[in-house]
């Protein structure tokens, strides 16, 4: 199990293709990707532990605070490569993270939809397991790479950056990763994105962002989703977005729904704006 957030070791596989990612960081052999951004494949975390909070006989709880500490580290050296790349090639790269069932993925394709042919646009997809989601993606017109964590509850810098060598991203383009769906460790896990967008459906409570505090901390910008339900639902839409601005004062707010198109277009511009900022500053 990984100290950070308590998800199980096996194998990630990024478009079909196996990985050993046991989440510990002691393979140094460098592997120099198609893009000069290296990665060396130290990454492996560490799991002769119990659940986060909890350890296993013989292990310290000094020692869990290490190896905690080495995988973040690690996360955040391949994370600062992934940026480096961004940065150099004019990618705008998002991080969407919700719950399962915020409809992500169906904004997504709708995005996409209003976005393709404007801008080259590419999509990386994270699910425990299927490549369901990535399927839809490329019906709706992008090109997309499934990555399986398998146990594994988020993904880190290092599984996004094999999948951009395997997606061979275009200049001056776009790129939308779908995190695993989990509030709670893709906060922790930077992957050199330019912003964290997190998605809150009406269908789930007011008090999200209060739960999850690290997550809608993280974030940029909050999709509060599904807004077309509102009338049907007990749901109060200023107080979650009230509850949003108590944990991070900064974030804004964008009500979305993907089925009547509330939002849509304050959202695309958002996404537009940034895009031009980041060509212009390659």
């Amino acid at each position: 199990m990984c100290t950070t957030c308590g998800c199980g070791t096996g194998q990630t596989l990024i478009a079909g293709h196996a990985h050993s990612h046991d989440h510990a960081h002691d393979h140094d052999h460098d592997h120099t990707h198609d893009h000069d951004h290296a990665h060396g494949h130290d990454h492996a975390h560490d799991h002769d532990h119990g659940p986060a909070g909890a350890h296993a006989p013989g292990i310290s709880q000094a020692r869990m605070v290490r190896i905690e500490r080495d995988i973040l580290s690690k996360n955040d050296a391949y994370a600062q490569q992934n940026r480096a790349y961004f940065a150099a090639h004019g990618i705008f790269a998002l991080n969407l993270v919700s719950s399962p069932g915020s409809g992500k993925t169906t904004l997504l394709v709708k995005t996409i939809a209003a976005l393709n042919g404007s801008v080259p646009l590419a999509v990386i997809e994270g699910d425990q397991q299927t490549d369901n989601d990535a399927a839809r993606i490329r019906a709706a017109g992008a090109p997309a790479l499934q990555i399986n964590t398998g146990k594994g509850c988020h993904l880190d810098a290092w599984m996004v950056g094999r999948a951009m060598d395997q997606l061979d991203l275009r200049d001056n383009g776009l790129l939308l990763i779908e995190n695993v769906g989990n509030l709670v460790c893709p906060a922790g896990f930077d992957l050199g994105e330019a912003h964290k967008v997190a998605i809150l459906s009406v269908t789930e409570g007011e008090d999200k962002p209060l739960k999850y505090p690290d997550m809608f901390r993280a974030a940029d910008i909050m999709l509060l989703n599904k807004c077309d339900l509102l009338p049907y639902l007990a749901f109060d839409a200023a107080l979650a977005e009230e509850n949003a601005r108590r944990v991070n004062p900064l974030v804004r707010v964008i009500r979305t729904s993907a089925t009547s198109g509330e939002g849509m277009e304050e959202w695309l511009d958002w996404i537009r704006e940034g895009y031009r900022r980041a060509v212009a500053a390659k």
